[in-house]
């Protein structure tokens, strides 16, 4: 009798974009190395890995390089980032493992709050909680792909090498592209590119019915989370820029002499992290989304000293965006248009 091969993890929760990865590299590379011999050679016959059957296997480029042996119709997908999970779940893709994040963004499994249920509806299990890669977990899991994030907190770039040693591995950025373009892009890499555009194209039939529905604010608006110490404002470029962008808002362009350096902004085109005193001319008139708080804090936030005199709190002007808005997928997006909907209906 098949033993089971997951737990769910317990473990304390962290806000996604601050968890750290706390490096064992070469512990962890040895350990899976004996678990992929081990395991793959002890398994019964009810106990193997998922056969490819005929599905032919194919050559996907990644950001990674190129994987040539990518099976043409994957099985047992095993997702190694919970960013990416939900892109996955959009597509009707056999994920049969996520990792997971506990945190502000997600239940008390792990699973972020956009696609909680559905996971929970298709049995999906939890490979292994937090940042750092349990290999041996994902070998258990006995997936015919792994998938897996090449930025973000979820980034497993790292361990390419052993994770390409369990089974074909496929890592994509998340923080430099559209959701739109990186479920395309997933749909592509795992033969459901009809699927991707089906589900597009539901999303684009949204848009359109509610753009024919609101008002929008005249002023530029800002979409922004509040750190505590720090503030970081999602440009047009980001996934929630362009969705506000997409129904006729106009995204706020930060000057660049209020921004500051922040773990967040680093490199990125898709924020712009402000200090706190900076706040008001950082802003100047804009409208402000709250993304990825919940009601405590955004009514916390504009009762603060240097939030409380903006035209945005004084003139109600102050919206949330809602708590799943922080990593945007098609779950995440559909939920935002509802709320928008709902907020500037007319």
């Amino acid at each position: 009798m098949r033993t089971a091969l997951f737990r769910r993890s317990s473990g304390d929760g962290a806000d996604t974009g601050k968890l750290g990865i706390r490096r064992r590299a070469g512990l962890v590379a040895a350990a899976a190395v004996v678990a992929v011999t081990a395991l793959a050679g002890c398994g019964s016959d009810t106990d193997e890995p998922a056969d490819n059957g005929t599905d032919k296997a194919r050559s996907v480029t990644h950001d990674a390089g190129t994987t040539e042996n990518v099976p043409a119709k994957p099985k047992r997908i095993v997702s190694l980032s919970v960013t990416l999970t939900g892109h996955l779940l959009a597509l009707d893709a056999p994920v049969v493992a996520t990792q997971v994040a506990p945190g502000p963004f997600s239940d008390k499994t792990g699973y972020f709050l956009q696609w909680s249920d559905v996971a929970k509806q298709r049995n999906v299990e939890v490979v292994y909680a937090g940042a750092e890669p349990n290999l041996e977990k994902v070998v258990e899991a006995k997936p015919d792909l792994i998938i897996g994030a090449a930025s973000g907190a979820d980034s497993t770039a790292k361990f390419y090498d052993q994770l390409k040693g369990i089974a074909p591995t496929l890592i994509y950025r998340y923080d430099n592209i559209s959701w739109q373009d990186l479920t395309s892009k997933l749909g592509e890499a795992i033969g459901l590119a009809d699927k991707a555009k089906e589900v597009l194209g539901k999303f684009d039939a949204q848009v359109t019915a509610v753009k024919g529905k609101i008002k929008v604010p005249t002023q530029d608006v800002a979409p922004l989370r509040n750190n505590g110490t720090q503030i970081v404002i999602f440009t047009k470029e980001s996934a929630q820029g362009k969705l506000l962008a997409t129904l006729g808002l106009k995204v706020r362009e930060v000057p660049k002499n209020f921004s500051a350096d922040g773990p967040e902004g680093g490199n990125r085109n898709d924020v712009v992290t402000v200090a706190q005193e900076n706040l008001g001319p950082a802003l100047a008139d804009s409208s402000v989304f709250f993304v990825g708080h919940n009601a405590e804090q955004i009514a916390t936030a504009k009762a603060a000293p240097l939030w409380k005199s903006l035209p945005a709190v004084t003139e109600n002007r102050a919206y949330d965006l809602g708590l799943d808005s922080f990593r945007m997928d098609y779950f995440s997006a559909s939920a935002v248009l509802e709320r928008i909907e709902k907020t500037f209906a007319v």
